[in-house]
Parts: C-alpha cells; sequence; structure tokens
C-alpha cells in the first residue's frame, strides 16, 4: 500500500483494514504501469492520515479514485484543512494552482504532483523534479492539447492535466449547440473567434429543442459568414440499450446527402452518457462496426464518435473512428475520470456559454479544435427545401385541428364514434376507434412522419390521411380478418394502423429500394409475405413507413407523377385512391380521404409558416 513510513509499527489502522478488506489489487497486475504504482503507494503514504483521504489500489493502473486523490492532494498542499478539502476542481483549488507555476528546476512536493500529473496523463517523464526532459514533454504534451507552448506548468497545463475539460476561460474556435445559427448570430460567433460550428443533422423530439435538427438554409448563412459546420447524429442514444447493431446509419446518412454534405464529411455519432468500459466492450463497439458497415455502402462518409475519453479512445483504437469529438464537459463521466484525451480528438467540449447579444445571443457549448477536422463551408446542390414539412406545433393547433376534422368528417357521415354499421353502445366493448383516438395516433407518430415526409420529399399529410383514415374506419371485421392470417386460413389481410397488405408493402418497399428512394434489402414476394405482414400488424413505424413507400409505387402503377412537394390536388386524389384500390369504391375513398389530406394539409401550413 506504500503506507509503512506512515504507519510503522505492527499495528492495523482502521483505513488499512478496510483495504484489506476490499477487493482492491495492492500488487502490480497485468499490464500496469510501474511508475503508476510508485505515484498511487505516494500518495497512500503521503496523505494516509488525512481524515476524507481513503487508501487508493496500488496496482498501476489510473482510475477515477486517482484522479480524485489527486485533486485530494493538491488541496492539501494548498493548506485547506480536513472537511474543507473536497476533492473538486473548484474555485480555491484554483487560485493554488494559479500560484504553482513551475519551470526547469523546480523541486519539491508541488514539482512531484505535477510529475505525477503528467505520468498519469501518459507522459513518459520521471517522477519527481521538473527537468529540462520534464520541459520538453510538456510543451508536446501543451502542442498536443492546443495550449500555449510554454515548457512550464502553468494554470491552463495544469487544468488540462487534473480535469477532462481543463481551464474553461480559454478561448475556443469550435462550438455545438441546438439553436438555428441565423446571420446575426452567425457573425457574433466569427466576431468571438468561432469559425466551426457543429449542428445536428436529426432530431428525434416534436417538443424540445425544436431547432436542434439544422434548419433550411442555415448551411448556406453559416458558410456565408465565414464558418464551416461539422455534423452530429443524435437520437435517442443516451443509455446502453440504445447501442444495438440494429441501429444503422441509414438516417445519418440520408439527412447529410439531404442537406448537402460532400464525401469525405465526418459525421459524429453521439455516445451521450457514460458508458462503462464493459460496455463500451458489448454495445457500442458492435455499434459503430454496424455505423461503418453502412457507411461504407451507402455513402462516402467517414464515422466521428461524440462521448467519453476512454468511449472515443476504444472505438479509435479498433480502427472503427476517423476522430473523436470529446464530451470532456462531463468531467465526473467514469468514461473522462482517469483517462487521456484521445489520440484522434477533433473537438474538445469544455463549457457551455452565451455569446452576443439581442438577435445575436446564442447559447452554444465551447470547443478546442485540434484541427484533425475542419468542417464543411461548401455543400451539394441537394439540400433541404425549405418548403419541406415541420413538426407539428400541439401548443397552438391541436384543439382547433381536431375540431375540423371532427366537423369535417361528420360532414361525410362519420360522427366521433361508431358508424359503418357499428352502434355507439357497442363502439367501446367492440375496440373500435373513434376520431379522436386516430388523431392522437399521428400526432404520438408526429416526429416519425415528420421525418420520413422530409426525408422522401413529399408532405406529411400524404402519409397522415390514410393513416388516420383507416385507424378510423377499423372495425372488428379486422380482428377477425388478422385471426385467419394468423392461424393460416387466410395468406393475408390488410393490417395495422395503415391498413396494408402484406403484398402491396412489399411492393411498395421493392420499388423504393429499386429506385434508391430508400436503403434497404428487397423482399421476396412468396417467401417473405408471411413475416412482411406480422411485421405491419407488430411494427408500428414500419406500418407507417410502408403507407409513405406504397404512394411511390401506386403514382408509378398509374401513371402520375412521383410524390413530391408540388403535386397537383388531383394527383394527391388519384394517388390516395390507388392506396384504397381501383374501380367505384376508391373513387369516393380518393374524395372523402382527399378532404382529411386537406384539413391536415391547412394545419401543416401553418406550421411551417
Amino acid at each position: 500500500m506504500g503506507v509503512s513510513s506512515a504507519l510503522p509499527g505492527s499495528g492495523i489502522e482502521p483505513k488499512v483494514f478496510k483495504g484489506l478488506l476490499n477487493m482492491d489489487p495492492y500488487v502490480l497486475i497485468s499490464g500496469g504501469n510501474p511508475s503508476i504504482r510508485q505515484i498511487q503507494q505516494w500518495l497512500n503514504g503521503r496523505y494516509i492520515k488525512r481524515r476524507d483521504f481513503q487508501i487508493i489500489p496500488a496496482e498501476g493502473y489510473h482510475s477515477r479514485t486517482v484522479a480524485q486523490c489527486m485533486l485530494f492532494a493538491i488541496q492539501y498542499e494548498a493548506g485547506m484543512a480536513d472537511g474543507v478539502a473536497n476533492g473538486v476542481f473548484g474555485p480555491g483549488t484554483q487560485s493554488s494552482l494559479k500560484s504553482h507555476v513551475l519551470q526547469v528546476g523546480s523541486t519539491g512536493i508541488w514539482a512531484q504532483l505535477f510529475t505525477a500529473a503528467m505520468i498519469l496523463n501518459k507522459r513518459s517523464v520521471a517522477f519527481g523534479s521538473f527537468t529540462a526532459e520534464v520541459s520538453t514533454a510538456v510543451s508536446a504534451f501543451q502542442t498536443f492539447a492546443k495550449l500555449p507552448t510554454t515548457g512550464k506548468a502553468d494554470f491552463a497545463t495544469w487544468s488540462s492535466l487534473l480535469v477532462s475539460y481543463g481551464d474553461q476561460s480559454r478561448a475556443g474556435s469550435a462550438c455545438d449547440g441546438v439553436t438555428k445559427i441565423t446571420d446575426a448570430r452567425a457573425k457574433a460567433l466569427y466576431a468571438a473567434g468561432y469559425r466551426y460550428v457543429g449542428r445536428y443533422l436529426y432530431n428525434p423530439s416534436t417538443k424540445n429543442l425544436l431547432e436542434k435538427q439544422i434548419q433550411p438554409g442555415e448551411l448556406a448563412t453559416i458558410a456565408s459568414n465565414g464558418l464551416r459546420c461539422f455534423p452530429i447524429y443524435q437520437t435517442f442514444n443516451n443509455s446502453v440499450d440504445y447501442f444495438t447493431p440494429a441501429q444503422n446509419a441509414e438516417d445519418a446518412t440520408f439527412w447529410a446527402k439531404k442537406f448537402g454534405f460532400k464525401d469525405g464529411t465526418i459525421i459524429y455519432f453521439s455516445v451521450d452518457y457514460d458508458a462503462l468500459d464493459g460496455e463500451v466492450t458489448s454495445n457500442v463497439l458492435p455499434y459503430f462496426r454496424a455505423i461503418n458497415n453502412a457507411l461504407l455502402s451507402s455513402s462516402g462518409y467517414k464515422v466521428g464518435i461524440y462521448g467519453a475519453r476512454n468511449v472515443c479512445q476504444r472505438v479509435f483504437d479498433e480502427g472503427l473512428s476517423s476522430t473523436s469529438f470529446v464530451c470532456d464537459m462531463s468531467s465526473g463521466f467514469s468514461g473522462n475520470l482517469g483517462y487521456p484525451l484521445p489520440t484522434n480528438w477533433a473537438f474538445d467540449q469544455i463549457d457551455t456559454v452565451s455569446v452576443g447579444t439581442g438577435d445575436s445571443l446564442i447559447e452554444i457549448d465551447k470547443n478546442i479544435s485540434s484541427g484533425r477536422d475542419i468542417g464543411q463551408n461548401t455543400y451539394n446542390q441537394t439540400s433541404v427545401s425549405s418548403k419541406l414539412d415541420v413538426f407539428f406545433n400541439e401548443k397552438l393547433y391541436k384543439d382547433a385541428l381536431l375540431k375540423d376534422l371532427q366537423k369535417y368528417l361528420v360532414s361525410i357521415g362519420v360522427p366521433e364514434t361508431g358508424g359503418d354499421g357499428w352502434t355507439d353502445r357497442d363502439w367501446a366493448t367492440l375496440d373500435g376507434v373513434t376520431t379522436t383516438m386516430a388523431f392522437n395516433r399521428i400526432l404520438s407518430k408526429d416526429i416519425l412522419i415528420t421525418n420520413l415526409a422530409r426525408e422522401l420529399g413529399i408532405r406529411k399529410a400524404l402519409i397522415q390521411a390514410p393513416v388516420l383514415w383507416e385507424s378510423r374506419k377499423w372495425n372488428p371485421t379486422d380482428i377477425a380478418a388478422d385471426d385467419a392470417v394468423i392461424v393460416g386460413a387466410k395468406s393475408e389481410s390488410s393490417t395495422g394502423w395503415g391498413q396494408i397488405f402484406a403484398s402491396s408493402a412489399i411492393s411498395g418497399w421493392n420499388y423504393c429500394v429499386s429506385k434508391k428512394i430508400i436503403n434497404g434489402n428487397l423482399f421476396d414476394p412468396v417467401k417473405d409475405l408471411r413475416t412482411v405482414w406480422f411485421k405491419l400488424k407488430d411494427d408500428i413505424d414500419f406500418n407507417i413507413k410502408c403507407t409513405a413507400y406504397l404512394h411511390f409505387w401506386d403514382a408509378n402503377d398509374i401513371g402520375v407523377p412521383r410524390p413530391s412537394l408540388s403535386m397537383k390536388p388531383a394527383d394527391i386524389q388519384a394517388l390516395i385512391g390507388r392506396y384504397n384500390g381501383v374501380g367505384p369504391k376508391a373513387e369516393v375513398y380518393s374524395k372523402e380521404v382527399k378532404g382529411v389530406y386537406d384539413v391536415l394539409e391547412n394545419y401543416n401550413t401553418l406550421c411551417r409558416g
């Protein structure tokens, strides 16, 4: 343990006894660094008698425990009393470090602490005095971390060695944020010294951070003000359960292409939680292998990673990332404490700050840039149109839209509940769907439907209208039809929220894949029929996606232009009718559901405005 000099004699002190009872090792273990073990023993021996210092392992590995004990050591040497020293990198600790600038020739306890911090950050120096060799190593570290290259143990260097975010007062040339970069904000950022802006390719929320996703025209604004953009992809990747090979890069690559990012662009896939080392092995690495396979097969983009130091380094060591965007601001993450800055870091996130005033005011995360990634400032001409649909504003329009839908449906003989021969009294017991229930269904999937419509370049009402209608018109006979398929009495039936036949879904899917409208593998119309039917029945998201894809196949089938943002009303009505089939019933269907489309589109237009 290294405490024999501090605790002479044969007695066993309580802290020593505690060490014997736990599983901490006190011998150099496989892969351990002898210099780190020497530091661990030195810390134990010097500070064992301080109230809040507990004996740490002495096995040769850096860890969050060692990192915190280094802060305790700094505070003890700064003269903080027991109960005041707390292992936190606060104002008192920072003030003490500012008064202990070291250079060649410095000796004593502060030189020991500094060289220990260097060794813990994987810098090859001798533990002890501040020699010329130490100064050379310090200069190399400062260059690597983009600190002023002084060769001295100044405050900025102390800070970067002791805590992940380092000196938060230092200037950053990169930033990221969830707010749209307007012309005024771009000018304010440039004036403040920023040159690189991280923006998100995707926004999974309809209620929060509505400008998180890159907005139409925003990239042009960024570029025209001398800024460059690097794209970030994040959905709900904030827990271990998200990270499976089934999560792929299709959305990320689609949106990157849609926004016009060129081949060679690095997309930063987020690991936005404190991933433990075992979770990196079991979940994160397989996820990034799948991401790499997807990008290699569908685009010329490169894979970057956003995450804690350990996650970033391990993904890079496996050859699964080009560069790292390090979330060093999360200094308490176990993946940051005790780990050095990744060798391939491109952006180092260190603080949240506000820039500008009035119309130019914007809150950003300040990042240090290494120069390994300079983002993009020119884009392909396939950028997202400003006419694309946006998320529905429930606060402003939910009640009004529901009333207008109810009014229209009543006018064509579809009451709030019942209809089609099913009495109002029996509707609830027969599991019928009311107008309000069908309306709430499409709102509950507004994230999916909006992003799907934007990806495909169509109006979201073209997806909403048939799903709402089919949900509202669903009745217990549909249960019987589904049950017949389940037991094998029928080959298929229309099923799910969109009431789609598996054969139709396969036609729509295969058509879109073959025309490169979407990425994916083709289905076999015979062998995959039953698999697709059950997926339509049980997977709501898949059902809704197939509703959209089917429109493209239907348009080709009936000879109307491919669905787009500028479809003629007659073509929209024809397409809606074909969704139901052909013949007189489909003609009636086209008129009735086109009315639903028009009501929905009125409010979608308001949201776009």
